[in-house]
């Protein structure tokens, strides 16, 4: 039977922890429930919140309009040849449960990304990544909803124009669809790791043996642990800001000024800068304005200590691009969608 819900917290449906409302809930578990509420007057004469993982996203007040939780759950794979396996996950699977179950069976390909919050289908949105790995590397193809028509369409590579934590469905795609599965093509043997972090492989030598996939997610899960704060106990949604990019010349002027300047050359004579490392210098690190702070191992991350209002993390945010912009005259972007 299919109702809608009134008036129920997101508190638990979100990582920061803010309580706040939503006037209209609905919970699919199913496509067929997806393509149901989709095609009820309820959503078309309602703003439509979608819910994940509730892990990339600040609540800054109550949400008068419809929240539609996305529950599909369910794996499969097929064997393709002697080193390649295609796994699929559904989009209400949640992502590090996914990435464990896939080294499980011994399946390279993700390990780098063990750890991140939230769900397999709000990831490929993200292109969601972290040493030296992002999601399009193994990324096959996945299925999405068209909101206006029911039907689903099936995404390639090309179509879904990854970027640097972007994709088509943050951009021409924006609000048009809703991704139902993600499918990719995993290693069975010739694993290829990727240890060039420095922080990866100062782990690794506290591991004796040959390095594996396991390994590396091992690794990958302690930085991660020492570094940021568990949902469960801090509520928080990893790190808040993109780590900017800028033009090498910027990035030299900066050097010029700064010598411990973290920065990492990419292509086209572009160089990513560590936004941790910026907001730390403008003396942020372990802030705290009543409930809403920085966090004081990493200072990418910010943080609902108990009862922070979603407004008032939302104001931090803003003192700190402030600031940044103000020192080193650079934009830092959220990587946390603000609501």
């Amino acid at each position: 039977m299919h109702f809608f819900k009134e008036n129920v917290s997101l508190k638990p449906y979100n990582t920061f922890g803010i309580d706040a409302k939503a006037r209209l809930f609905y919970e699919a578990h199913s496509l067929e429930e997806l393509q149901w509420v989709v095609d009820t007057e309820v959503f078309s004469n309602n703003q439509v919140l979608w819910l994940g993982g509730g892990s990339n996203m600040l609540l800054t007040k109550d949400f008068d309009g419809l929240v539609v939780k996305i529950s599909l759950t369910g794996k499969r794979h097929e064997v393709w040849d002697e080193d390649r396996v295609l796994v699929t996950a559904q989009a209400g699977e949640n992502w590090h449960a996914f990435v464990s179950y896939t080294l499980e069976q011994n399946w390279g390909g993700l390990e780098n990304l063990s750890l991140i919050p939230g769900n397999v289908g709000t990831a490929p949105v993200q292109n969601i990544g972290a040493y030296g790995v992002e999601l399009k590397d193994s990324f096959y193809q996945l299925k999405a909803l068209h909101l206006k028509t029911g039907s689903v369409e099936v995404f390639d590579k090309a179509r879904c124009a990854f970027g640097y934590r972007d994709s088509f469905f943050k951009q021409k795609g924006k609000g048009a669809y809703i991704v139902t599965e993600v499918s990719f093509v995993l290693s069975r043997q010739n694993h290829q790791v990727h240890t060039e972090y420095g922080a990866i492989q100062s782990a690794l030598l506290k591991m004796p043996g040959q390095v594996s996939i396991q390994k590396v997610a091992k690794a990958v899960i302690s930085i991660r642990q020492s570094k940021l704060p568990d949902p469960a106990e801090i509520g928080n949604s990893g790190s808040f800001f993109k780590n900017p990019v800028v033009s090498e010349e910027k990035a030299n002027d900066l050097k010029q000024q700064y010598p411990n300047l973290v920065a990492f050359p990419l292509a086209n004579a572009q160089t990513k800068l560590a936004a941790g490392w910026l907001i730390e210098q403008c003396g942020f690190k372990g802030y705290r304005k009543g409930d809403a702070g920085v966090h004081a191992k990493q200072a990418l991350v910010l943080v609902n200590y108990g009862n922070a209002r979603g407004e008032e993390i939302a104001a931090l945010a803003g003192e700190i691009k402030r600031a940044v912009f103000a020192k080193f005259a650079v934009v830092l972007e959220p990587e946390v969608n603000m609501i």
